[in-house]
């Protein structure tokens, strides 16, 4: 799972990381357009947002990225406690709000209560779709009894679909999601593993349900030719 830290404290931003990178893989910003420009390629699992930032606050953001329809749960996190920025922050779309100082065992217990309300299964490190059960953490699938065999690439690309079923999925964000936005290989290797995913699933008939929208994409969808 990944987890945007947007925060122009950098201690407090390693700290941040520090303490979550056993749950994420992790990606900082230092300031607000950064952080928008981060948070707007919508690949990422959580946000945590600071508020005092330079060149946009937290609430412009937030919502910015409300308004832009990136619906990725975010945590304030703020040195203010007053009851009136806890309402502007949940105005804005925010989904829960940390006041600083705060215990690091509060930060992971807020952010697995983020991850599971959004559908992801934390503790289980499993992830179903149909008869298909996919081990997050030895990286195992299997469709009913038997094995998928799928490789580092393929598991994350289909563990992606799952994640976002019955949305479309453009290259660019399958890419900056699973290759990462400093990778030296180009949009193009998405397609490439799109394919080799159908080529994995086809034993199984699973391959119908990874629909491909031509020069825009990729969607996992709940009906697929077996269904129809």
């Amino acid at each position: 799972m990944k987890l945007l830290i947007i925060e122009d404290d950098i201690y407090l931003s390693e700290t941040i990381k520090e303490t979550t990178m056993g749950m994420f893989e992790v990606k900082q910003a230092f300031d607000g357009e950064e952080g928008l420009f981060l948070a707007a390629q919508n690949i990422f699992d959580c946000i945590i947002l600071d508020i005092m930032m330079p060149n946009m606050n937290g609430y412009e953001v937030l919502e910015q990225l409300r308004q832009d329809q990136i619906k990725t749960p975010v945590i304030i996190l703020t040195a203010k406690d007053g009851i009136d920025d806890k309402i502007k922050g949940f105005k804005v779309g925010a989904d829960d709000y940390l006041v600083k100082p705060f215990h690091r065992e509060e930060l992971l217990l807020r952010l697995e209560a983020i991850v599971r309300r959004a559908g992801g299964e934390f503790k289980e490190h499993t992830l179903t779709f149909k008869q298909l059960r996919m081990n997050l953490q030895n990286k195992t699938a299997h469709i009913g009894e038997e094995e998928v065999k799928l490789n580092g690439k393929q598991f994350d690309l289909l563990e992606y679909l799952i994640n976002n079923k019955n949305t479309i999925l453009t290259k660019e964000q399958i890419f900056d999601r699973i290759w990462g936005f400093e990778s030296d290989t180009s949009t193009t290797v998405v397609e490439v593993y799109a394919s080799n995913l159908r080529k994995s699933l086809k034993k199984f008939h699973y391959d119908a349900y990874i629909k491909t929208f031509r020069g825009l994409g990729y969607m996992l969808t709940e009906k697929g030719e077996a269904d129809v």
